[in-house]
């Protein structure tokens, strides 16, 4: 049997060189509560990813949950269902309605075209979520958001260090989420980050993550405990010396799946969006069962037969949740629920092997595989 593939896998530094950068906290024994390796790295990660601001969690769905906080939101907010489920979980957790707006069909991002028909009194902000590495409309989203006075909360979790037409992604918005999360291009083993422009944000912000904390004897909000510690940015900071070699390595893989995927009927998958550096992600595709002659499912589970793990992401629909039931109509989200169903993440990290690429592809084009 050979050995499993994952849909994905962490990119670590070499132990060595994690040791040594941890190895000052010995000395110190400051193991948290923004200590001097989490200054380094939020400063480090301001100059990558070219943004004004930028604030440290404990992970990804507490930047987004705490953002959302801070901004005092209220009422309703105009999201997507083609995500992850922190996406939703944090907008109702905070005592807020989501309103789902339907995807395109190109780059599975929010249809900017049906935004404005969601809009009503009771309206304070939209989420809209870049998907695979994909760039929304934010030229559209921030006139839409401009025009009705809402403020506008990207989900960025899987566009690390991606530049649109030269400014980094964090600058759109009045704020954009990342996840560090082991998964994600980037990572500081759990961990996340929201960039912002305005001061007194980022100051409500950093009173949330901490309890409240405005100083040593002075607490003058109720918060939680979102801070990063010392160790997840010992993490970051090795990893981000790597980030674009990884990124290069994470190309060529992609590139490959390009090369063997490229005009197959029945298949749709990715391109670059125009005025985008991308970070090569993922590698979603999807399927027409008649034109193709199998299944998404059919797919997963031959490619799950050869110890290839890969993953129907974003399968279910947030709007489709258990947790959910019976309160919103997903007939309402067609796109999202057509791709929803047909979409399979091929296997994508800096260490698989152009061999291994060329495996998969063959597992998945076999003609024993189709009707």
């Amino acid at each position: 049997m050979s050995e499993k593939i994952l849909v994905t896998r962490s990119s670590m530094p070499g132990f060595e060189e994690y040791i040594e950068e941890i190895r000052p906290l010995w000395d110190t024994h400051w193991l948290t509560n923004m200590g001097a390796k989490h200054q380094e790295l939020e400063a480090q990660l301001k100059d990558y990813l070219a943004v004004p601001n930028i604030s440290l969690f404990s992970n990804g769905h507490m930047a987004l949950e705490l953002a959302i906080q801070a901004m005092g939101l209220k009422g309703e907010v105009i999201t997507t269902p083609f995500t992850f489920a922190s996406t939703t979980h944090a907008i109702v957790r905070n005592g807020l309605e989501p309103v789902f707006c339907d995807i395109n069909s190109e780059d599975y991002t929010i249809d900017t075209t049906k935004i404005e028909a969601l809009i009503n009194d009771r309206t304070s902000a939209i989420v809209p979520v870049h998907v695979y590495g994909n760039v929304c409309n934010v030229e559209e989203i921030e006139r839409i958001a401009k025009k009705h006075e809402l403020k506008v909360i990207y989900d960025a979790a899987h566009t690390f260090g991606v530049k649109y037409k030269d400014s980094g992604i964090g600058c759109f918005g009045d704020a954009s989420i990342y996840s560090f999360h082991a998964t994600k291009v980037f990572n500081t083993i759990e961990g996340g980050a929201v960039s912002f422009k305005d001061e007194e944000f980022g100051l409500n912000l950093y009173r949330l993550k901490n309890f409240g904390i405005r100083g040593p004897e002075v607490v003058d909000g109720i918060g939680a405990n979102a801070k990063m510690n010392e160790f997840q940015a010992a993490m970051g900071i090795c990893n981000l010396r790597h980030i674009n070699d990884e990124i290069e390595k994470r190309r060529k893989v992609y590139e490959r799946y390009i090369k063997n995927l490229s005009n197959i009927e029945g298949i749709k998958i990715p391109s670059i969006q125009q005025d985008v550096l991308p970070n090569y992600s993922y590698f979603p595709v999807v399927f027409d069962n008649k034109a193709f002659g199998a299944t998404r499912n059919e797919v997963y589970n031959r490619l799950l037969e050869n110890n290839i793990v890969s993953r129907k992401y974003f399968y279910p629909l947030t709007n489709t949740f258990e947790c959910f039931h019976g309160k919103f109509d997903v007939g309402l989200t067609p796109v999202a629920l057509n791709i929803s169903k047909r979409v399979l993440t091929l296997p994508l990290f800096a260490d698989l092997k152009i061999e291994d690429v060329d495996n998969i592809c063959n597992i998945i084009l076999s003609k024993e595989n189709r009707c």
